[in-house]
């Protein structure tokens, strides 16, 4: 029998391993004060701005100094901002300004370290749900919408024009001429403002369950004159009361389906708006649908801790399966056939390990 001596872990690799978790808390930590930066504007500040003191940068930004230096303390000791001594004064490279700052459009991954704050404020309705197996409605996600359209600005709006419409072959020539298009759990309408803008002949709908979400949509198709589309506040599974059946030749959802409370149902819906030969194009989380086959993915922990903490609980909040966002390409292949598309083709972008995209004809 093995005595207790044997089975201890060597030293070193207990030490490795608590670095490895100070590493963690620290970088947790900072995904707090990137987003309070990225918010605040205090990356926009510094970029091209020469080193500074923390009184400068607060004039400069028209914040608190207190609040700055503090701030300006965790980006010195994780190194995204340089600090000479003398003064001390602070800078940001502009090497780092590529990935931080709004100049950097979709290379801003500010944007993202939002989503810890919004998650974290979830966190005491996650652990209970943990022992009662229930959900968190969508009601207790303050700002979730704000961030999601910021991301949607990343990851689609970004790419819309280059990459992701040409997945479609002949979309644009058929947007150009005019056809009619919906966009199911739509948001804060982002894309489908866009889309608007860029072909007038085209006519959209965006349904959305969120009136305060759907209130910013037309608040900015107002602001950009489009007379083009139209919003509706519904359930996607209700879609059949607010859609015309064999209505459109376009229908689109982005990272919309894995937290319905009923995923089949909204895509058998989906189906049933589409006209003859009609085109679905769906974008959701790139995953193997396999927590083993996940172990590689550049953004797993980050997005298994989202599924946990938002995608699978407002799914189960309103009775749903709780697919979550990692529920994989296979289970996305299989609904999809159920629901009765037969040609269904999956794309990946270069610049995106996040998704993928998947267009499947009626």
């Amino acid at each position: 029998m093995s005595s207790a001596l044997e089975t201890q872990p060597p030293p070193q690799a207990t030490a490795d391993f608590g670095d490895h978790l100070l590493d963690i808390l620290n970088h947790g930590a900072l995904c707090l004060m990137l987003s309070v930066g990225h918010r605040t504007g205090l990356f926009d500040g510094l970029r091209e701005r020469p080193p500074s003191t923390s009184d400068e940068i607060a004039t400069g930004t028209g914040l608190n100094e207190r609040y700055v230096r503090e701030w300006l303390g965790a980006m010195a000791t994780a190194g995204i901002v340089t600090v000479d001594p003398e003064g001390p004064r602070f800078a940001l490279p502009p090497a780092h300004a590529a990935c931080l700052t709004r100049a950097a459009a979709a290379d801003n991954l500010a944007v993202f370290a939002q989503y810890i704050a919004v998650l974290g404020a979830v966190e005491d309705a996650i652990v209970a749900a943990f022992q009662t197996g229930a959900g968190v409605p969508y009601e207790h996600y303050t700002r979730f919408h704000e961030v999601m359209a910021e991301d949607s600005g990343q990851t689609v709006l970004s790419s819309l024009e280059s990459d992701i419409l040409p997945l479609v072959s002949g979309l644009t020539d058929h947007l150009e001429r005019g056809i009619r298009a919906l966009d199911v759990g739509c948001g804060s309408g982002r894309i489908i403002n866009r889309l608007a803008a860029l072909y007038p002949r085209s006519h959209f709908t965006g349904l959305d369950l969120s009136a305060q979400a759907l209130a910013r949509a037309r608040d900015e198709a107002k602001a950009g004159g489009l007379s083009n589309v139209q919003f509706v506040e519904a359930d996607a599974a209700e879609m059949d009361r607010h859609v015309e059946a064999q209505g459109y030749e376009l229908i689109t959802t982005f990272d919309a389906i894995h937290d319905q409370a009923d995923p089949l149902g909204v895509l058998r819906g989906i189906h049933r708006a589409l006209v003859p030969e009609g085109i679905y194009l769906m974008q959701d989380i790139r995953s193997s649908g396999q927590i083993p086959g996940d172990l590689d993915h550049p953004l797993g922990p980050f997005l298994y801790t989202v599924s946990c903490m938002h995608c699978m609980p407002v799914s189960l909040a309103r009775g749903g399966p709780g697919l979550g966002a990692m529920w994989g390409e296979p289970r996305a292949r299989e609904y999809l056939q159920r629901a009765g598309f037969r040609d269904i083709r999956v794309h990946q972008l270069a610049h995106d390990p996040q998704n993928n995209w998947y267009v499947a004809t009626r």
